[in-house]
């Protein structure tokens, strides 16, 4: 079986997808963006909500993914579908460029599972495989480069800001130490620097040590906490009336950031928040998916006008 039929095939649990279905209120006809396509698990089941004659717009920086999301998409009949392959931070951009004017709009910022098991993209610590970690791998610089040329003092801010790691400062040092040597090439060359700058004694129990950096590293390469604030204040004004943004974060950055974003849109009169608290997946959706523990959904609603 080829690696690209392995991944068409790949399974994949959407995260929170009743609790996502209920505030997007989707109905027959409506036009629905999934800014964050990925293997299309939202999608599908959107797509059953806004058939017959309704329209979804799938989009994703990962062409590999939008690839695959549009193959498992193109089983669905009864609505009108388009592929961008873009940064959903170019959501707003890409919306009225096409005439649409949505009545839901989805961000999930996890990762899905066939991202994290592919080794070929270095981003899991368990799979030894060259140490990229770019979700768009047309651009940018991939994890090797960028810890082969940072200085300890910037390695070492990326792991404590991004990975709220505490041995940041002797993981960057053991890692500046080892590239003399040998540049990191590998996710093997990571954990085994990660490894020898933690003392046995200190490692997480709980957790892999290498998880926080890899977490960190991943942040940083795809500058993925960078004007999340910005893009959800500029989608939310695409929306129709009654229309919603519904947001699926994973992390204390990208959940601040959307919780900014909303404050900034509902301090007007157009917009107002589905909860003030956001909403986190049930105790059995984590015990069927534990990669969805740390999933935080938060809601806005154009308001009628």
């Amino acid at each position: 079986m080829s690696e690209g039929h392995e991944i068409t095939q790949a399974r994949h649990d959407p995260v929170m997808v009743r609790e996502v279905l209920d505030v997007l209120d989707l109905k027959p006809g409506n036009t629905v963006v999934d800014g964050t396509l990925g293997l299309s698990g939202h999608a599908r089941i959107f797509a059953d909500a806004i058939r017959p004659g309704g329209t979804l717009l799938g989009i994703d920086w990962d062409e590999k993914m939008l690839e695959i999301g549009r193959q498992r998409m193109s089983e669905v009949s009864g609505i009108n579908t388009h592929f961008v392959h873009s940064n959903y931070r170019h959501i707003a951009s890409i919306v009225r460029s096409r005439g649409l004017v949505p009545n839901g709009i989805l961000l999930d910022f996890g990762l899905n599972s066939a991202q994290i098991d592919d080794p070929e993209r270095g981003i899991a610590f368990s799979k030894d495989g060259p140490l990229d970690m770019r979700m768009d791998r047309s651009k940018g610089e991939p994890a090797s480069a960028l810890l082969n040329r940072l200085s300890p003092n910037e390695i070492e801010n990326i792991l404590f800001e991004f990975g709220d790691e505490r041995w940041s400062k002797a993981i960057a040092k053991k890692i500046v130490e080892r590239r003399k040597e040998n540049p990191l090439r590998t996710t093997k060359d990571l954990v085994d620097a990660v490894f020898a700058a933690i003392p046995a004694g200190a490692r997480d129990k709980r957790i892999h040590p290498a998880t926080r950096t890899f977490q960190a590293v991943r942040i940083a390469v795809n500058a993925e906490l960078e004007g999340i604030d910005e893009t959800l204040v500029d989608a939310a004004n695409c929306l129709a009336a009654g229309g919603t943004l519904a947001v699926l974060s994973y992390h204390s950055g990208e959940d601040r950031q959307a919780k900014r974003a909303f404050k900034e849109l509902t301090a007007t009169s157009e917009f107002q928040d589905l909860f003030k608290k956001p909403k986190q997946p049930s105790a059995e959706e984590i015990l069927r998916n534990p990669r969805s523990r740390s999933a935080k959904l938060r809601a806005i609603r154009r308001i009628l006008t």
